[in-house]
Formats: C-alpha cells, sequence, structure tokens
C-alpha cells in the first residue's frame, strides 16, 4: 500500500538531491541561520528559558552529545534539538510564516544544527555536512512547514502550528540520517502527522508560557520519529486519509490537507524577520504605525478618549485581547498591549512585558481606550500571494473631536518588499545578541567576523560551526 500523496511529495522533495534554490533563497537562508543563533543567545540570559531548555536531562560530557549555542554543555541529539529551537524561539523574534496558518519555520533549526553537528563529529569524513549543506536543509524544512501553511488553517479547528514544525523536521532529519532513503523519510513524516497537538496555550486566559517550548517540544518528537524510522519501524501509510481515524476524518472536519503547487523554495524567498520589535507578528505594522504617532500621542496623553485599530482578520483570532493579561507569553501576544506600548514609549523591546514594565497603570488605561476592527482589504491582501501584506492602521482621537491623521502601514520591515531597508537592522540586532551573550571580549568579535565572511562561514563543517558557537571556560 502506498503512502497518502502528500506524504509521498513531502518525503520525495526531502530526499531530492537536484533542487535548484535561488540566491535570493540561499541568501535569506544565511540572514535566517545568523538571525536565528542570535536569537538563541539571547534568550540564553532568561532564567526561564534555561530552566526548559535544561531540566529532566542528564547531560554528557568530554567527546559525547552535542552542543548548543551559547552553552557550555553538550546534550543528547534530541536534547540539544529541542533547547535549540527552545532558545531560538523564547522571545517571539524568530523569522515568521503568515498564510492560512501561521508558524516560525526557524523552529526547525534546533535538529537540523544538532543532526549536524552529530554526524560531522561522529560519522566518517563522507558524512561531514558542511554550512553551505545546512542552509539547503532549512530551505527544505521552511519549504514544507510553510507550504503546507498555504491553504490550510489548522488553527480553526483547534491544533497548534508546531505540528507542520513536527512533520517538517522530521522528514528533514530521517532524510539527513538515512542518506535521503525515501521509505524511512516517509515512514517518520506519517507519524508526525498522528502527533497533532492543540493550541490552548496560544489563546485567552490560558495563554502560557508553553507557546514558548512547543516548539522545542515538538523537534525533539521529531527526531526521535527520525531515528525510529530509521531503524526500520514501520509507517502509517494512510495516516491522512485513512477513513474514520485518519487525520484529515478525525481533526481536520472531513477536508482534504492540501500541498498546493510544486516544493521549491518561495517559503525562503518571503520568509518574513522579526527585524526590531519582538511581539507577534500580525501587529508588527500597528506598531510601526504608533511609533510614528508617539510624538504627537504623549503630548497630548491627557486629551485622549479613544484609540482605532483597523488589522486583519487573522489578527483578530490572535491577538485580540481585552481584560486582564496574565504573564509575557499573553502580552507580546495581545494588539492592544504591543501598541500601547509603542505609544507611551515610542519603542517596543523584550523588557516591555516583563511584571515590572506591565505594572505602568497607564498601559491598562490605553487599553482601554482601544477600538479593534477588521478592515476587509487589509484581509484580502494578507491572503493573497501576491501581496502578502501584513496591514495596520493606528489613528488616536481626542476629546474635543480632532484626531491624528490614520497612519496605515501595509508591509513590515523584515517583509520581502522592504529586504534592503532591513538588512542593516538584522546586523545590527544580531552583533546586540552577540555581545550581549559573549561581551566585549575577543570571541564575541571571532562570532561576529566569522558571519561578516559568508563565503568562508559556507566551507565550515557543522562541527566547527557548532564549536564555534558554543562557550566555554577561556570563552566566557
Amino acid at each position: 500500500m502506498p503512502y497518502d500523496e502528500v506524504i509521498t511529495k513531502i518525503a520525495e522533495y526531502a530526499c531530492s538531491g537536484d533542487v535548484e534554490f535561488s540566491d535570493e533563497a540561499r541568501s535569506n537562508a544565511m540572514l535566517c541561520l545568523m538571525d536565528s543563533i542570535g536569537c538563541a543567545l539571547r534568550a540564553n540570559a532568561v532564567e526561564e528559558c534555561r530552566t526548559v531548555m535544561e531540566v529532566g536531562s542528564e547531560f554528557e560530557g568530554g567527546s559525547r552529545g552535542v552542543r548548543v549555542p551559547g552553552l557550555t554543555r553538550r546534550m543528547p541529539v534530541a536534547q540539544a534539538s529541542a533547547a535549540t529551537t527552545t532558545a531560538i524561539r523564547w522571545l517571539d523574534f524568530n523569522d515568521t510564516w503568515l498564510a492560512k496558518e501561521w508558524g516560525h519555520p526557524s523552529d526547525n533549526i534546533g535538529p537540523i544544527l544538532a543532526v549536524a553537528d552529530h554526524l560531522s563529529t561522529c560519522g566518517a569524513d563522507a558524512s561531514a555536512i558542511t554550512v553551505s549543506e545546512l542552509l539547503d536543509w532549512m530551505i527544505k524544512a521552511y519549504e514544507i512547514q510553510g507550504v503546507l501553511a498555504l491553504e490550510n488553517a489548522f488553527n480553526r479547528v483547534g491544533i497548534d502550528h508546531v505540528l507542520l514544525v513536527k512533520v517538517a523536521s522530521s522528514a528533514i532529519v530521517a532524510a539527513m540520517l538515512s542518506g535521503r532513503d525515501q521509505s524511512a523519510v516517509s515512514s517518520a513524516v506519517s507519524h508526525a502527522w498522528l502527533d497533532a497537538t492543540l493550541r490552548t496555550y496560544r489563546h485567552g486566559s490560558t495563554t502560557g508560557s508553553r507557546k514558548s517550548w512547543a516548539a522545542g517540544d515538538a523537534v525533539e518528537r521529531a527526531v526521535k520519529l527520525a531515528v525510529l524510522a530509521n531503524s526500520g519501524v514501520d509507517g502509517c501509510r494512510r495516516a491522512l486519509t485513512a477513513p474514520r481515524w485518519g487525520f484529515q476524518d478525525v481533526w481536520f472536519e472531513g477536508e482534504e490537507v492540501n500541498l498546493s503547487g510544486d516544493l521549491g523554495c518561495y517559503v525562503m524567498e518571503n520568509i518574513l524577520f522579526k527585524v526590531r520589535y519582538p511581539a507577534e507578528f500580525h501587529g508588527q505594522t500597528a506598531i510601526e504605525a504608533a511609533i510614528e504617532l508617539h510624538p504627537e500621542f504623549v503630548r497630548r496623553m491627557d486629551e485622549v478618549s479613544e484609540v482605532r485599530i483597523e488589522t486583519q482578520e487573522a489578527a483578530i483570532r490572535i491577538i485580540d485581547k481585552r481584560g486582564p493579561l496574565n504573564n509575557e507569553a499573553d502580552r507580546d501576544h495581545c494588539i492592544q498591549y504591543m501598541t500601547t506600548v509603542a505609544l507611551l514609549n515610542g519603542d517596543v523591546r523584550s523588557e516591555d512585558y516583563e511584571e515590572d514594565a506591565a505594572a505602568d497603570p497607564r498601559i491598562d488605561e490605553v487599553r482601554a481606550m482601544m477600538l479593534v476592527s477588521e478592515n476587509s482589504e487589509y484581509t484580502r491582501d494578507y491572503l493573497n500571494p501576491e501581496s502578502r501584506s501584513i496591514a495596520n492602521s493606528v489613528q488616536v482621537v481626542f476629546n474635543d473631536g480632532t484626531s491624528t491623521n490614520s497612519v496605515e502601514v501595509m508591509y513590515p520591515l523584515g517583509h520581502r518588499r522592504r529586504r534592503s531597508e532591513s538588512l542593516p537592522w538584522l546586523e545590527r540586532k544580531f552583533e546586540a545578541n552577540v555581545r550581549h551573550t559573549y561581551g566585549e571580549s575577543g570571541y564575541a568579535s571571532k562570532v561576529l567576523d566569522a558571519f561578516a565572511e559568508p563565503e568562508k562561514l559556507l566551507g565550515l563543517r557543522a562541527d566547527e560551526f557548532m564549536g564555534l558557537l558554543q562557550l566555554d571556560d577561556a570563552k566566557e
């Protein structure tokens, strides 16, 4: 019995050795690697993140285990995958993909780095993977996750997008471990589809820190599934289409999972970077609009009667939140909160979601004045593959009936249409994250210099690259 068509297409793509990726895709992949490493390094300083990364693990020393960027200790491959992905995701500052489903394709980087380090350290020289090859695996992982998100709204039936991370990572890891054995990849992917996860922890009063480590949990499971598949474990050939018991009938209300078009490098070419503001991506342009209004807002703050936000339908479902916000994870997924902070401060930083910052009474006062509504044109452009806008507009109304201009931002910094404008900011963001971890030591300069010479970096083996990023006593 053959595998479901969607599973077969994913496996064929993961195993293909002749896919030609555009220069733009490979250039963006290097930026994604740089940005994700920076996000992980910065998050390592957050105590709760470190606790999640390290809890319940027996660390291995010496030559055993693989490395995690910014840590001194090694971990087993699956645990290292989870730890790296958790760190990349923790501050909600890593790259993003928005379509009918949402998510963060850089969640897949953790297992790709861990498995590449393992193969390059423990295998024969022929098994060693270069950074250039890492980028190819990244492009494929991004494409699998992102294309599945184009036409399938898993969120509408309550499924979390980390399912797609699990599917993409299981495919890529199985291909890496098996030497592109399609039967092993099909088996791993089929089992990943059986592991749907509720997204309860992303919404309303149940929003919590699990949204920051859910992807880490997903990739740890993906690595295990890939290892099992490579040991010869049978796959579930009708995981999606089995009547009554398959994914489509049980979870997807009988709808077909649609893998639209050919798999290539569309997602990497169009990836969205969080360049300046650590906040859920549907609200990024609202932040930019609010920052433009900041001077006038603070000058007349005592006169404000209403703040109007027009947004896309997806933002209404995800980040339109009224009432109490219980934690940092709740706040960075609230369009009212992030817009208020931008109006008050002229900026939004990770620290603005912490308890001390949230205690500012002005924040809830301004939130209470906000009216959030859908703009149907914004929704149409958001779903249009030719535009992929993520528009918001913000307007402040005063007690005397006057108002500011309605400031509209269609494309956020980090969008493909603003890529060249984003590059200096991405580089500054990376440098700040590296120096935050390594200080002003010569070692920080060594890491920065390595990324400043991409052609040289591409030729490094994965174990050399991971060694560059690992802390030891001499580097601290």
